[in-house]
């Protein structure tokens, strides 16, 4: 159990310094993230995704817009509704994220052999599963 305490440690550390040299918050990055992988949302839906308050969602997409990275626009069928997208900027940095995590991929696991990356990633599926399970989280 140290060991993935000193693991999540270190790995959090690096994403947290590789954030903040884009001018991102863990959290920001999450709604960005999330804009990758589902598409357009609304604020309403991110807020449910994020398990956050609307208020919340709000600051956090003020910021994104500010820094060019998401745009709004209204809603094609509910007018009270707005509609948050990645904008250019904001897949090109994802398209980054990318290609950070082959590179980084690459220094961390490179020269394992492909047996232990098998055995390591079928552990570590498990463990998750089960971190999941027992504190309901996504």
């Amino acid at each position: 159990m140290d060991q993935l305490f000193d693991l999540a440690v270190v790995l959090g550390e690096v994403m947290n310094n590789r954030l903040a040299e884009r001018g991102l918050t863990p959290a920001r990055a999450e709604v960005l993230w999330r804009l990758h992988r589902g598409g357009p949302r609304t604020q309403r839906e991110l807020s449910q995704l994020l398990r956050c308050t609307p208020r919340n969602v709000t600051g956090l997409v003020d910021a994104l817009e500010h820094a060019g990275f998401v745009a709004r626009t209204p809603h094609p069928s509910d007018r009270r509704a707005i509609v948050v997208r990645l904008s250019r900027r904001g897949r090109s940095l994802i398209a980054g994220w990318d290609a950070d995590r082959g590179h980084g991929t690459a220094q961390l696991l490179g020269g394992v052999p492909a047996d232990d990356l098998a055995v390591f990633s079928a552990v570590l599926d498990q463990i998750l599963a089960r971190l999941r399970a027992v504190y309901s989280l996504r």
